[in-house]
């Protein structure tokens, strides 16, 4: 009987002889952007087949017609089910699918970083095997900076980035494979040969091409798509792009169709993802559904309408979805061998002029915070960009190394951050850190906070300090640390600071420091002080100072000191006073020189003198005093300004601290002008320029 249409149907599977199975009848749905699926049932002299046999193994589903090829599938056996067994025959069904349906088995969490839509799709085919695609893009595509794979499968994850990209995929069949294409462009689509003729009425031989059935459809969709993102490198940027619908006259024009994030940062991706995503919504607004026994009818080919009675309709068309269906009920012998081999599809065309986007999938969500590792490059403690970001690692990350090549580069989220002032601590190597995610996108990690473990622990043992609070950091490529300390133990509260080298304070007006009680001080080294005007200080107890060198006053004015009581001096060896005019020794009631046994006593009662010998105008000569040999103190160093960054970039802020570097003064120079008993004041500035 199959000669009345000269029909057959054949499938093979790989390693099976290619009498083994007689197709009985299929069914299959293509469509385009989704892995096409055929259900087989076949007859089997063998009664006992076995999956191993057949089970994701190559088979080719074979169209004929009077013994020329017409149309085959090429896939893989996804599912293999054993039926009942007849008199000569057993029953077996069995679902065909392209490689391609493999990767909706892999589920992987993956990042790819600075690469493209097609590059990444290459990658994930080629690891399951599949070298049999190509790509005709009309556009140049912009590297993804970080683009990941969420918990999602491979197959979901290449449906996903390619339809943000505005690309879809078919399958181009040939006599021993089919071909994956991915299009951003149905323009360029393949077209049959012939034109297709539109016939209802026609009762003639289905060995004929033709379409019998061909109705039009028109509905309302979104009329226009409108999206915003947000980069903090532009933050006054909108980033807000509009794309109105095309040949949308017979609706209403307020149909907007708004989405926020875009996922673009620059405005090179964000105009065509907004067209892509209004051409997407309206992919179904102009279709027509028609019927055909005309097998070369697949998704991704145009073909030309002739003959239909509305002239309209006779013109080119895009085809999206086939559904497949095939009878060949006289390859079971049980059935007699009655009824014709049939082949019949069913499809869905739009206008071939218009593009055709795959649906926007909906992009996992991370659930909430994730910990993760900071990393760098080796040997490196900390490492950032000009903005304070760095590099993590997620621990469900298989494929990196812990370098700087782990992820992008992630923004910290500070205690404060304002215009050129707030607060800045980076997490360095090593650090486990708390990451969360901007609108739950994968694509999008901040680090929100930070955490110890078992490795890194706190400063201070728990609980056993859990009154402290703690500031401390780690000296970087060396030994040490600064630290702030707050202790809330009652009868121990204490506020202790340690710094491992420099503590350098600028006060802008006024200080001022109230002791209840002591306070001491320890400088095992030096101490200058430099005060500018007047300095004051009152001691109503005791006032004690020790100098086990020499010490020198040296006052420009007068010195003037007053003692309520007596005034003491006792040298060791010698006191030395000298005027340049004059020196007035006054007492109330007496004053006396004493010297090596004599003495002149001047009091009330008169001048006494008393000596071995008295001489007067008898020659000799006077004594003299070793004269004054004091040593200016030397001036504190100065403490550099906060830079002030004003509009300038991050990226030169070292080089406004290196230019200022030359504003401090020399403490080498000073130290040895004091060794050599030099005064010095200060470098003089125009010497260090």
């Amino acid at each position: 009987m199959a000669q009345q249409t000269g029909l057959q149907f054949t499938f093979t599977v790989e390693g099976l002889d290619a009498s083994t199975f007689a197709v009985t009848e299929f069914k299959g749905n293509d469509t385009l952007s989704l892995p096409f699926s055929f259900t087989v049932n076949l007859a089997s002299r063998n009664p006992s087949l076995s999956p191993t046999e057949t089970i994701d193994r190559n088979a080719t589903l074979t169209v004929w017609q009077q013994g020329t090829l017409q149309q085959q599938w090429h896939g893989i056996v996804r599912q293999f089910t054993q039926g009942d067994t007849g008199h000569s025959h057993t029953i077996y069904h069995i679902e065909l699918v392209p490689p391609l349906a493999r990767l909706a088995l892999r589920q992987n969490s993956r990042i790819f970083q600075t690469q493209t839509v097609p590059e990444i799709i290459s990658i994930l085919l080629q690891e399951m095997g599949i070298n049999d695609y190509s790509f005709a893009i009309s556009r140049q595509l912009v590297q993804r900076e970080y683009c990941v794979q969420y918990r999602e499968s491979d197959l979901a994850f290449i449906d996903r980035i390619a339809a943000e990209e505005g690309i879809l995929y078919y399958f181009n069949h040939s006599s021993n494979k089919n071909t994956l294409i991915f299009t951003d462009d149905t323009q360029q689509a393949a077209s049959l040969a012939e034109p297709l003729a539109y016939n209802s009425r026609s009762g003639g031989s289905s060995s004929v091409p033709f379409i019998r059935t061909f109705a039009r459809n028109t509905q309302i969709c979104s009329s226009s798509a409108q999206l915003k993102d947000y980069s903090f490198k532009k933050t006054a940027y909108s980033f807000l792009q509009t794309s109105a619908a095309k040949e949308a006259d017979y609706q209403q024009a307020t149909y907007e169709h708004f989405d926020y994030p875009g996922r673009y940062k620059d405005d090179v991706s964000g105009k065509p993802f907004v067209q892509f995503r209004i051409e997407s919504l309206r992919r179904d607004a102009q279709t027509a559904n028609a019927k055909s026994n005309v097998p070369t009818i697949l998704p991704g080919v145009k073909f030309t309408l002739q003959g239909h009675d509305d002239d309209t309709c006779n013109r080119d068309w895009l085809i999206i979805a086939v559904t497949h269906m095939g009878t060949q009920p006289q390859a079971l012998e049980e059935a007699g061998g009655e009824g014709a081999t049939t082949y019949n599809n069913e499809f869905i065309v739009i206008p071939a002029h218009r593009p055709w986007r795959p649906p926007f999938n909906v992009k996992p969500r991370v659930d909430g915070p994730q910990i993760a590792k900071v990393v760098g490059p080796e040997g490196e403690e900390i490492y950032c960009d000009a903005f304070g970001r760095v590099k993590i690692q997620f621990p469900w990350d298989r494929y990196s190394n812990s370098d700087d090549k782990a992820s992008c580069w992630v923004r910290v989220s500070q205690g404060w951050a304002g215009s050129q002032y707030g607060m800045v601590a980076l997490p360095r190597v090593d650090h486990e850190v708390i990451v969360s995610f901007l609108e739950g996108d994968p694509d999008q990690p901040i680090i929100t906070g930070r955490t110890y473990n078992a490795t890194n622990q706190p400063p201070y043992e728990l609980p056993a300090h859990k009154t402290r609070t703690v500031l401390r950091t780690e000296t970087h490529q060396g030994d040490g640390y600064n630290e702030l300390r707050f202790e809330d133990q009652a009868g121990k509260e204490e506020i202790y600071v340690h710094a491992q080298k420099d503590v350098n304070v600028l006060v802008e007006n006024d200080r001022t420091d109230n002791i209840k009680h002591n306070l001491h001080l320890d400088v095992e080294n030096e101490r200058f002080s430099h005060i500018k005007v007047n300095d004051h200080l009152t001691v109503e107890g005791e006032s004690r100072q020790h100098t086990k060198g020499n010490y020198t006053l040296a006052v420009d004015g007068s010195l003037h000191m007053k003692q309520g009581k007596a005034l003491l001096l006792d040298a060791g060896n010698e006191v030395h006073l000298k005027a340049g005019s004059k020196i007035v020794i006054e007492a109330g009631a007496e004053l006396t020189l004493k010297a090596g046994g004599s003495f002149v006593k001047i009091d009330a009662s008169g001048v006494s003198i008393s000596g071995v010998a008295i001489n007067l105008n008898s020659g000799g000569s006077a004594g003299s005093g070793s004269g004054y040999a004091g040593v200016l103190p030397l001036l504190p160093g100065a403490v550099e300004a906060a830079v002030t960054l004003n509009t300038v970039s991050p990226i030169v802020w070292s080089h406004q601290l290196e230019a200022m570097k030359g504003n401090t003064i020399v403490w080498s120079q000073q130290l040895e002008a004091m060794k050599g008993n030099t005064p010095v004041c200060e470098v003089c500035m125009e010497n260090e320029q």
